[in-house]
């Protein structure tokens, strides 16, 4: 028996191994800009644009941004499906919640590739 492998249903198991993907991504950036924040004496504008003109910061930054959006979109999901019983007024909840989230990431890549 084949199964359609290509549906964008999510299951519970999806949703935790995602939600604790993102938790682990977002923690390393959070304690690597703190390490950079402790270990460098004074942050100049020179010091910041060298720390994200590297391939690698970017791709650890895009990395961040999307954690943060998919991390956002779980919980505000689980969150809403539990206290908001209107069908209609938790659609357009989540379909806001889902823009800001997506200008989020478009506005960070605006930022760090415009370096």
């Amino acid at each position: 028996m084949l199964t359609n492998q290509a549906n964008f249903k999510r299951d519970g198991v999806q949703d935790y191994v995602t939600v604790r993907a993102t938790a682990i991504i977002m923690t390393a950036f959070t304690f690597y800009m703190l390490w950079f924040f402790l270990s460098t004496p004074t942050v100049t504008y020179e010091i910041w644009h060298g720390l994200f003109s590297s391939l690698a910061m970017k791709v650890f930054t895009f990395a961040a941004l999307v954690s943060v959006m998919l991390h956002i979109r779980i919980g505000f999901w689980q969150v809403l499906t539990d206290y908001v019983k209107s069908t209609g007024l938790r659609a357009v909840v989540q379909f806001f919640i889902n823009l800001v989230a997506f200008v989020y990431v478009a506005v960070g890549l605006f930022v760090l590739w415009g370096l």
